[in-house]
């Protein structure tokens, strides 16, 4: 919770004044009954008009001078409660951006967006009624009780025997409350990630004629959530029969020991109206302070699941020194083998030519998380400025965790991945990520217009770069068809293009990057052998200096790659050309005769 607290700081101005002008209305209202009680006895008994009207204009003054502290302390508990929630939403959404891969597709989509909506939502709210509650109920219990004993101290006693039992009373039904509060927050967790998983794949869930069981698994998590509430709930709603049943024993009391006491002559009749208004002012602000509590716990657990997604580490640990070894910048040869500088990262001139391998794999493994099987396992091989290298396997063989691992989307368990020579660890992400572009197999466009997406490419490109971009990746053609052009709206995650166009128009978006190394994560599933033809042409007539991976379900596709590289099961078991794999490499020869 204490990583929370920093996003208030900012309002600490407004987090002092919005409690302190509750307790002059507190104050205010404290002596109210005071005033009363000295107009029944004094006008009302004595047929004093004149004091009786005094005494109602001092009360419409307390009421303007109240209502004027209580507008204020709302202001300022207001602007600090939004303020907080922006500050913290905002701190939270930029967070959630520089997480890795791996620790997004731990907490899942649906778990932060409740997080970012509801559970803020939740804490706004909290942050709202402790700043105008939190003081002020607490204030009028106590000082209620204070200012009865100095009307009648035998009445007092009442109040003072009634408040603790009112005050363990509430309390115990609150600590009893809180787990189920806690099971229906991670209930609402579920039913988000169950719409939000119906309306991402309504499409398929029609396809299959699936609707009625989708709506009878809709309405048991429902139905579930639905007992937890009213299982919570139910403790809430003990707690104002319980305190009206206490206060008004109380009050029963306090009546008839004030009906004695007036007619023995003790206290006046404007005394006993003030004990009980007094009595009346705590059972208000019991049941404000109990809703208080409430609200409270609600935002407390809330503020701890936000914690905990501000807790993760942002990004990736980053490995001191550039090679990402233990060696010197300047290699000490073995005898019988040439010395390279330490920008290489390794000790023999691979290819005799006197390039330094522009991505290299060393022995890499992967796990997604401890514990876990290798995803990778024992992976080598170097590649040099401007090859092209195919990824092939099966499905579930680690090809995209392969070439995530370039960009370092995932990190390594075993091994290191060199660019340039340097371990990706030592990347400044930002730095790495220019080098490094990948077109992920789900093509991924934004709601705005086709510039506004190829511009995320390149801020500064210029339109005829676009247009460019937009001819090598085939795209234009249909863009230029639509209305507008570079600046045709695009919808929500592109729905107003087919699955071929949104591949298209991420490879275009990719190309306006000019990147050092291009890696295309089977990008081009959707598009037909001839356009996909067109493509590879393209490419390799304009990227011949661009270091170029092509992950792809396709043997045809990778046929002209420099060196193929075929996964199964997370283990490298060929390497080489089309026509080599075809020869010697059954794994190949099966995904290409299928």
């Amino acid at each position: 919770m204490k990583k929370l607290f920093v996003y208030l700081k900012k309002y600490t101005k407004e987090c002092i004044t919005a409690p302190l002008f509750k307790l002059f209305e507190a104050t205010l209202e404290l002596i109210v009954p005071l005033v009363v009680a000295s107009m029944i006895d004094k006008g009302i008994a004595n047929g004093d008009r004149g004091y009786v009207v005094k005494m109602c204009l001092i009360l419409v003054g307390f009421a303007v001078v109240g209502l004027a502290f209580s507008i204020t302390a709302q202001f300022f508990a207001a602007r600090a409660a939004v303020g907080f929630a922006t500050e913290l939403r905002h701190g939270l959404f930029a967070h959630i951006e520089r997480l890795s891969f791996s620790k997004t597709d731990r907490q899942g989509a649906d778990t932060l967006i409740t997080r970012m909506t509801g559970d803020i939502n939740q804490l706004q709210n909290g942050v709202n009624l402790t700043l105008r509650l939190f003081l002020r109920s607490p204030f009028i219990v106590f000082g209620a009780m204070i200012m009865a004993f100095t009307v009648d101290i035998k009445g007092a006693i009442i109040f003072a025997v009634l408040i603790p039992v009112l005050l363990i009373a509430v309390f115990a039904l609150l600590i009893l409350g809180i787990p189920k509060f806690n099971s229906v927050q991670s209930a609402t967790d579920k039913i988000t990630g169950k719409t939000r998983e119906n309306l991402t794949g309504v499409r398929v869930i029609r396809a299959f004629g699936k609707e009625e069981d989708e709506n009878e698994g809709f309405l048991l998590s429902t139905a579930v959530l639905e007992k937890l509430q009213i299982k919570a709930s139910n403790f809430t709603a003990l707690m104002n029969p319980v305190t009206y049943v206490l206060v008004n024993i109380g009050l029963v009391a306090l009546i008839y020991t004030g009906a004695v006491r007036v007619k023995t002559g003790y206290i006046t009749q404007g005394a006993v109206v003030a004990l009980v208004n007094y009595m009346s002012q705590i059972l208000v602000e019991l049941i404000k302070l109990a809703n208080l509590i409430i609200t409270i716990t609600k935002a407390a657990a809330c503020g701890k699941r936000v914690s905990e997604v501000l807790s993760e580490e942002e990004g990736m640990a980053t490995v001191p020194g550039n090679c990402g070894t233990d060696k010197s910048w300047v290699l000490a040869g073995e005898e019988g083998m040439e010395t390279v500088p330490g920008n290489c990262g390794t000790e023999k001139l691979g290819d005799g030519s006197g390039k330094c391998p522009k991505v290299s794999f060393k022995d890499v493994s992967v796990r997604y998380y401890e514990g876990a099987d290798e995803a990778l396992e024992n992976i080598s091989f170097d590649v040099y400025p401007g090859e092209t290298v195919g990824i092939i396997g099966g499905t579930g063989s680690g090809k995209t965790t392969l070439v995530s691992l370039i960009p370092r989307f995932y990190d390594v368990s075993g091994g290191s991945v060199l660019v340039d020579g340097r371990d990706v660890r030592s990347y400044d992400t930002k730095e790495l990520r220019e080098k490094a572009v990948t077109i992920l197999q789900k093509p991924a466009l934004f709601k705005g217009t086709v510039r506004d997406n190829l511009k995320m490419g390149r801020e500064d490109a210029t339109e005829e770069e676009m247009i460019r971009a937009l001819k090598l990746s085939q795209s234009y053609d249909f863009v230029m068809a639509k209305e507008g052009g570079l600046d045709a709206k695009v919808e929500q995650e592109g729905r107003n293009f087919s699955g071929g166009q949104r591949q298209r128009l991420s490879i275009a978006r990719a190309f306006i990057k000019q990147p050092e190394i291009l890696i295309m994560d089977d990008s081009s599933s959707a598009l037909d052998y001839a356009t996909d033809a067109a493509l590879r042409k393209a490419i390799a007539e304009n990227f011949r200096d661009t270091t170029l991976f092509i992950v792809s379900q396709r043997a045809g596709t990778l046929a002209n790659a420099d060196r193929i590289v075929v996964l199964d099961d997370g283990k490298a078991v060929g390497i080489g050309t089309h026509k080599e794999l075809l020869e010697n490499n059954e794994v190949y020869r099966e995904i290409a005769n299928a």
